[in-house]
């Protein structure tokens, strides 16, 4: 931002400030908090904005007192200056504010020059708090909180060219407060970002109806219609080309013609003859098989009668037996 010559426009500031939020908010439901939020700590390429360097972070459940002299003095809260480490997550929305203003108008919003100036020049703008208010700060034994009464020039004297929902969310976001500074989440909801939240659902649909989809988007036809043409005419490129053939082509026509009918001048009768028989050559001849007469079991035929058994009847020795058998 130090290159530029002209601020952001409004749009462009809601663009980026409402993923500065989205990033806060992620790291304090998950228990961290940055506190060293400046322009030189945030990332854009192609206008998605990181936020970077997380070497300073602590835990939100850690015990106090943290670190003093943590942030960079012009984006550094009123507790991290008035106190001796007791200081939470608000202070990051503090610095957030103080980005949104710089991102608008490209001058920083309280540039002090050490720790006393920078609590001067946001009195000079803020005004002086309350008594009720420097009693919730824990006091400091380097300084004392005798500050002379401040009225306040007010953010809205340094701005002209902010939207009044712009201005509200900057003066939640830089409370001197921290009980009524406003957090991530709340900054998330205010109305400065409708615009981001309704085209943030609208996203989130359409993703769900895809991956909800049981089938793919099909081409319609003109694009398969399309894509076949042109595969035809890769092939057709593709393709070398045939050599010319030597051989003389027939003269003749070069359609089909139908030939002439022929005239008869009688009924020409044809007469039909018989073909003659072919002998059998490759089969030989078979001799017929007689049917043969099923013959009882009591009937025997004159054959079966004249046959003789031609077998002779042996008689074998009877075996003496010896020693003490009976």
């Amino acid at each position: 931002m130090k290159r530029r010559r002209h601020p952001l426009s409004e749009k462009k500031v809601r663009h980026y400030m409402y993923q500065l939020c989205k990033s806060l908010d992620h790291m304090h439901r998950n228990g961290i908090f940055h506190r060293d939020v400046k322009p030189e700590n945030i990332l854009v390429k192609r206008d998605v904005l990181k936020l970077g360097d997380f070497g300073s972070c602590r835990s939100v459940y850690s015990k106090q007192p943290y670190t003093e002299y943590i942030s960079t003095r012009w984006y550094r809260a009123p507790e991290c200056l008035l106190t001796d480490g007791f200081y939470g997550f608000k202070m990051d929305l503090w610095s957030a504010g103080c980005v949104l203003y710089e991102m608008a108008s490209l001058q920083p919003l309280f540039p002090g020059a050490n720790e006393l100036d920078q609590i001067s020049r946001i009195h000079d703008v803020m005004g002086t708090p309350a008594e009720k208010t420097l009693t919730k700060f824990k006091q400091s034994r380097a300084m004392s909180f005798d500050f002379p009464f401040k009225k306040g020039s007010g953010i809205p004297l340094l701005t002209t060219s902010l939207s009044p929902q712009c201005l509200s969310l900057l003066h939640a976001m830089v409370a001197y407060d921290p009980d009524e500074r406003i957090t991530a989440h709340q900054a998330l909801q205010h109305p400065y970002f409708q615009e981001q939240r309704a085209a943030e659902k609208q996203a989130l649909a359409r993703a769900r109806w895809k991956a909800s989809a049981p089938f793919p988007e099909c081409p319609t036809a003109p694009e398969l219609s399309s894509a076949w043409q042109t595969a035809q005419e890769g092939r057709k490129q593709k393709q070398p080309p045939r050599p010319e053939e030597n051989h003389p082509r027939r003269p003749g026509p070069a359609c089909l013609m139908e030939l002439p009918r022929l005239k008869l001048s009688g009924a020409a009768k044809l007469a039909s003859y018989s073909s003659p028989a072919l002998p059998s050559v490759f089969l030989p001849k078979v001799p017929l098989l007689r049917p043969l007469k099923c013959v009882g079991a009591a009937q025997k035929t004159e054959t079966q009668k004249d046959i003789k058994p031609s077998l002779k009847q042996y008689r074998l020795p009877t075996i003496e037996r010896r020693g003490g058998g009976d």
